[in-house]
């Protein structure tokens, strides 16, 4: 009966585990109805290696063009790639965030058909006038068009209702709107100086023979800005109109600025002192406006936008020289504001993508940990071995990535909600391998890399449906590496170990409900010193992340404790190890109780790491975030787990109960015969 449970659990992670790589391929696999895009041909990989580490200023930091398109591309689209054919039976090309970005600002005929936006409801599309294709899909620009004037009507209607009265589709008409309007602003960053300012005829002047009427370049008009200016002020004295051909012009000009105004914060500021980079529509109203002493430079910036954008209708070839002018001479003014040091180091670690070899690996340790369960003697001994070595090859690589983001956050690895969640399946690794050392059963070894897959799925998943820079700066309340390093980090780990207590709880049940354990009454034991000590170190951990936490409290916000919900969360952790602990020494719960109380305590973590920030309540706005379904899918399995786990102790005390009272009935009669001999 125990070989037949252990083979059906094993096909039964098989398939979970096949099941994982499926997902994982699904997610890397082009979508199958690609759509076609007219005589579209992919950059060149020269081209996107040379705009990869382009600085542009974002979310309050310098970053390289290829974070700022990655996010971009997952809040629009929902996902870091998108597919289309040239022709209708041609072969699909994966467009990647860096190439989409590229389409939008220099080849926006081609990037109004890629599809772009992610429709979750199709009711959203019928709101709008739009027809819809499936219920959820993916949408270009030029299709959503018709219902743009809807959309927006719609959108400014229901951003007077309050967000938690806000029915599905409202939110999701909401959010429509808000990525189209970003996506016309991305359009917007270099239209102005792609085609030039149209010149209409001069009152009082022949007009040519030739027809056609002349255009001419926005660098060309600011250069004679004090000359526009002087004409203005001559009209104004005079009382009468703005020359029509000026008026025509200006216009043209400000309707462009404005198109270019926060789409892209490509230019170093001239002086030292100011923060803010400038798009190209405020390099021009600058000038225009007499805003800034850097004349000659704005107009020299401009002019180099304006040969790049039209290069591209000579050759690629010729785009690419024109771009590393252009990136030579902003990196240049970058560096010597000390704004570029990091650039190069953030493109590449984008580019690895090393928590994806992470995921690599960790899944091989746990094919592998299922094998060594499988298997005994010499075989199992070098499966355990396998699973070391692939388990610490991917810790290795959950370590560099914390590592360079710190290096390029210039701050501790933990800071918001994406960094905590790589933080702990690395703290778990190590937590796990000491409890491991001591154990010596081989049973932790393989729990490690389940968990770790799990937690780096999560990383996935909450990346993509958060869509935001996790690397961005900060509030200013949080702005402390001291006490990110002190107090933010002992809590984490904290959940970390509350977190191992758990998975040495479920793996404890299994075996014991299961009956897997082979009565091996010494491993039940050596599971159960685990779990103790490691709830002694959660409650060590976790009190002293609680104090320091007041500490920071009371000298940021002048009180040490106010019952904010992510300090009740931590506060929450404290009493239920001390409730634990308390009950094992008083003798009020055993093995069985230990350990599902242990299971219990995940649930408290996760409430405290991460429900707490879905109540949109609190001091702690800085970790709002979205997912309620995960979460409830979490404490639904964390019950599960312990009602199964009640019934197989109260059918192993029957059992238990049962044998003893059949020894009972057995002993008097074998003494009668003792007496009787």
């Amino acid at each position: 009966m125990k070989r037949t449970v252990r083979w059906i659990l094993f096909f039964f992670g098989l398939l979970l585990f096949g099941g994982v790589l499926l997902t994982a391929a699904m997610d890397a696999k082009p979508p199958a109805n690609n759509r076609v895009v007219e005589g579209y041909q992919a950059w060149s990989q020269e081209t996107l290696d040379l705009a990869e580490s382009f600085p542009v200023q974002d979310g309050g930091r310098i970053k390289p063009l290829t974070t700022y398109a990655g996010f971009t591309m997952l809040r629009l689209h929902g996902a870091r790639s998108l597919t289309v054919s040239a022709t209708e039976n041609g072969e699909p090309i994966r467009i990647q965030p860096l190439a989409w970005m590229l389409d939008i600002f220099f080849r926006p005929q081609l990037a109004m058909q890629e599809p772009t936006f992610r429709v979750d409801d199709s009711a959203v599309l019928t709101a709008i006038g739009v027809t819809p294709r499936d219920r959820r899909d993916h949408y270009s620009y030029q299709e959503i068009e018709p219902g743009r004037d809807r959309l927006f009507e719609m959108a400014q209607g229901y951003n007077n209702i309050p967000k938690k009265e806000r029915t599905g589709l409202e939110q999701q008409v909401l959010d429509l709107a808000e990525n189209y309007h970003s996506y016309e602003q991305l359009l917007g960053a270099f239209s102005m100086v792609r085609g030039g300012l149209r010149m209409m005829p001069v009152e009082g002047l022949p007009e040519a023979a030739d027809d056609a009427p002349k255009v001419a370049g926005v660098a060309e008009v600011m250069a004679t800005a004090p000359v526009i200016r002087q004409v203005l002020q001559e009209s104004q004295a005079k009382g009468g109109k703005i020359p029509p051909h000026l008026s025509s012009l200006l216009q043209q000009l400000l309707d462009g600025a404005n198109a270019s105004n926060a789409g892209l914060f490509l230019f170093p500021p001239a002086g030292k002192d100011d923060e803010g980079w400038l798009s190209p529509g405020e390099r021009v109203m600058n000038v225009m406006e007499m805003k800034t002493r850097d004349v000659e430079g704005s107009v020299k910036d401009i002019k180099a936008i304006e040969t790049l954008s039209r290069s591209i209708f000579d050759s690629e070839e010729a785009f690419r020289t024109e771009l590393a002018k252009l990136k030579a001479d902003v990196v240049e003014r970058a560096q010597e504001r000390g704004e570029y040091e990091k650039i190069e180091l953030e493109a590449e670690y984008y580019r690895k993508n090393w928590l994806l070899y992470a995921l690599s690996f960790f899944l091989i340790a746990t094919l592998l940990a299922m094998g060594m369960w499988m298997t005994a003697g010499r075989a199992s001994q070098w499966l355990s071995w396998g699973v070391w070595g692939t388990t610490f090859v991917a810790w290795g690589m959950v370590i560099v990535p914390i590592v360079k983001r710190c290096l390029i956050m210039g701050r501790p690895p933990v800071g918001n909600l994406y960094d905590t969640i790589i933080f702990i399946a690395a703290a778990i690794v190590l937590f796990g391998s000491i409890a491991e050392a001591f154990m010596r059963r081989r049973l932790l070894l393989g729990a490690m890399p389940i968990a770790c897959v799990l937690l780096i799925l999560l990383a996935r998943l909450f990346e993509v449906g958060d869509a935001r820079d996790h690397m961005d700066p900060l509030v200013a309340v949080l702005r402390s590496n001291y006490w990110l390093t002190i107090h933010v980090i002992t809590i984490t780990l904290g959940y970390a170990s509350g977190l191992v207590v758990a998975v040495i709880g479920i793996v404890y049940v299994l075996l014991r409900g299961l009956g897997l354990d082979g009565g091996d009454a010494s491993m039940r034991r050596s599971l159960t010193r685990a779990a103790y000590g490691m709830v002694c170190v959660t409650l060590f951990l976790s009190l002293v992340g609680t104090v320091l936490g007041g500490i920071w409290a009371n000298d940021s916000w002048g009180r040490f404790w106010g019952w904010d919900p992510k300090e009740n969360g931590a506060l929450m952790i404290v009493l239920a190890n001390l409730a634990i602990l308390h009950a094992r020494l008083g003798g009020y719960i055993k093995e069985w109780g230990l350990h599902l109380s242990g299971i219990a305590l995940s649930a408290v973590v996760t409430f405290s790491w991460w429900h707490v920030n879905m109540l949109d309540t609190g001091l702690h706005n800085y970790g709002f975030t979205k997912g309620a379904s995960y979460i409830m899918l979490v404490y639904s399995v964390v019950g599960l787990l312990i009602l199964f786990g009640l019934a197989m102790a109260w059918w192993d005390r029957e059992k238990t109960a049962a044998a003893r009272r059949g020894q009972q009935r057995e002993t008097p009669e074998l003494g009668g015969k003792r007496r009787e001999a």
